[in-house]
């Protein structure tokens, strides 16, 4: 089976209808779950920050980075596949809180997951299901022939979205 890892601010597609799309170190990040069960197709995105505004250069080499850049690119990634947006099953998850070194806790996470929900809103989607909150740090794998995603942190699974 092969196993495609989408990294941070990355975003991977496969249409092939087996594999697996996994990425790792979840923590105030958000992953982004397209599925398209009838045709077996799926999409990951690794969103770091919520804009692009922060770092324009950035945005252009890695769209997946940003919420407002990795949202769209996903959807037309997906679109690639043949998929359209009434086959699409949106997930998410993570978009924790984070410790900093002065022991104060960032919300990164929830303005990540903010973001999220407002780029898929603009599109006429929202999440079906997710996982997300808390400090933990999380593993997404999607089982493209199933469409199982399995949420696990330090190799033990927490469940599946």
């Amino acid at each position: 089976m092969t196993t495609i890892f989408i990294g941070i601010g990355e975003l991977g597609a496969t249409c092939l209808g087996s594999g697996v799309l996994r990425t790792y170190a979840l923590s105030s990040c958000v992953a982004v779950i397209m599925l398209a069960p009838r045709k077996r197709a799926a999409g990951l995105l690794h969103v770091a920050l919520p804009t692009s505004d922060i770092d324009r250069n950035l945005a252009m080499d890695k769209l997946g980075y940003f919420a407002d850049t990795g949202v769209p690119a996903l959807l037309r990634r997906m679109r690639e596949c043949g998929c359209r947006k009434d086959d699409l099953v949106v997930k998410i998850a993570a978009g924790g809180a984070v410790s900093i070194e002065s022991g104060l806790r960032s919300n990164i996470g929830g303005r990540n997951l903010e973001a999220v929900r407002e780029e898929l809103k603009k599109y006429g989607m929202g999440a079906a299901a997710q996982d997300v909150g808390g400090d933990i740090v999380r593993t997404v794998s999607v089982f493209v022939e199933t469409g199982a995603v399995i949420i696990s942190s330090h190799g033990k699974a927490l469940g599946e979205l």
